[in-house]
């Protein structure tokens, strides 16, 4: 009796990864939806974009256009439709921003590539060295917060923090105990700057309802992967890439359907940026 082959998570991975690109080239003349490519991939849709990124060097949207830039160049060679209808399909409104796109990727204009008569692959996306990190998978216990939504690029959620300071001192929640949190909705790879979504967060009691716009968020506890980094902020984007991009695919785990977090270890106003602690948490999918 022959013994099945054993389990390679590597491959498991990449497969849905692979069946994400598929749904991708089958829908080029639509915009996919994030739970389309989620449901195709069978990876949880609140961190699809960021382990498609980490795994593939680009976002959905971009290996979007790079399919239909590919077929524009196949329309070029073996069809006879006029470059506008060919830039149209491939959704440039125009013909110079088709023609600026195509250059980029061909290096060469429609028109010319066109009389060259034969098909070039566009330059593959490539993927930036990557450092390892340490990860800990780690029981936590839930946390009751209060938020102030913060919307924009994240890098500015630092003036967030200082309103929030301002709202909850004259409440009594700057305690000693009081931990601080960020609460991340969106891959920064994969949404407009202005449109990212975050919560500044300080821990706080049971007792805590909300006060206008700062609101109760409640941390689920659980089973959640806990990367530790030294540094400063600006440089939290490299232990997130590892993260989705090596550590997940290799772990056998499962990303569960939230969002990631922050805990800002100790007080960045009081120690160089060198030093600045985060535990980057992502929440795994019970077992």
């Amino acid at each position: 009796m022959n013994k099945p082959a054993p389990f390679d998570r590597h491959r498991d991975h990449a497969a849905r990864i692979e069946r994400a690109i598929a749904y991708i080239d089958a829908h080029l003349d639509r915009d996919p939806r994030l739970d389309d490519l989620a449901a195709a991939a069978c990876l949880s849709p609140c961190h699809f974009h960021r382990i498609y990124r980490a795994a593939t060097g680009e976002t959905p949207q971009d290996t979007l256009r790079r399919r239909r830039l590919h077929r524009a160049a196949h329309d070029l060679v073996k069809g006879r439709d006029p470059i506008a209808r060919i830039a149209k399909r491939a959704g440039y409104g125009g013909l110079a921003a088709f023609g600026r796109a195509f250059a980029a990727a061909f290096g060469t204009t429609p028109a010319a590539y066109r009389k060259r008569g034969h098909l070039v692959d566009p330059a593959p996306a490539t993927k930036e060295e990557l450092v390892m990190y340490n990860v800990e998978i780690r029981d936590l216990a839930p946390v009751r917060l209060a938020g102030l939504r913060h919307t924009g690029p994240y890098m500015e959620i630092g003036g967030t923090f200082e309103r929030l300071t301002v709202r909850a001192a004259p409440l009594g929640l700057m305690t000693p105990e009081a931990r601080s949190f960020g609460v991340y909705y969106d891959d920064p790879g994969s949404v407009p700057a202005q449109d990212l979504r975050a919560d500044a967060c300080i821990s706080v009691g049971p007792d805590f309802k909300g006060d206008g716009d700062l609101r109760v968020l409640d941390l689920a506890g659980g089973r959640h992967a806990v990367l530790r980094f030294q540094g400063p902020y600006a440089e939290l984007e490299k232990p997130y890439n590892w993260l989705f991009g090596e550590w997940l695919p290799a772990s056998g785990e499962t990303a569960a359907d939230r969002p990631c977090f922050e805990w800002y270890v100790n007080d960045c106003r009081a120690l160089p940026p060198s030093e600045w602690i985060t535990e980057i948490c992502l929440p795994l999918a019970t077992r």
